[in-house]
């Protein structure tokens, strides 16, 4: 008797996608907030999935806050910078009429007070409401925002 062998789809064999969870994110008919870190930025998108098709509408990466007054001798994937990139793509989502997401973390693991939830609690203050538990934040002693950055950004 053969043994059938269930191969998974490409995406998920390169760790890219959960298919699981994708369906579920999909299911909701809601726009997506999606927040990666990669090794040198943070990038956040809002994303709308029409017929399998994910169409960007806005988007910001944490270079983008030079532009803004960040110093360049600053690393811009530390914590406050999550956290204004976050504010950041919340503002554009905000002109283009978006006033709600939900949260797509894809692969990446949910560490408790990380980048990801920074980049998370500078959307929710940037004015979207996305549904979350308030206990994974950052302390606001470990943001340390500066305030004329995020004056600029409105």
């Amino acid at each position: 008797m053969k043994r059938l062998i269930k191969i998974q789809y490409r995406r998920r064999r390169q760790n890219k996608t959960d298919y699981n969870a994708r369906r579920v994110l999909l299911e909701s008919n809601k726009p997506r907030l999606i927040i990666r870190r990669t090794n040198r930025y943070i990038i956040t998108q809002i994303a709308e999935s029409r017929k399998a098709q994910d169409k960007t509408i806005c988007s910001a990466n944490s270079k983008e806050l030079v532009k803004y007054g960040w110093p360049e001798s600053f690393s811009i994937k530390n914590l406050s910078a999550s956290y204004l990139t976050g504010y950041l793509c919340a503002i554009k989502a905000l002109k283009k009429n978006i006033k709600e997401a939900i949260l797509d973390l894809g692969l990446m693991r949910s560490t408790k007070g990380g980048k990801i939830y920074a980049a998370l609690k500078g959307a929710l203050d940037g004015g979207l409401n996305i549904p979350c538990d308030k206990s994974v934040f950052p302390d606001e002693k470990r943001l340390k925002v500066d305030n004329k950055i995020k004056e600029k950004i409105k």
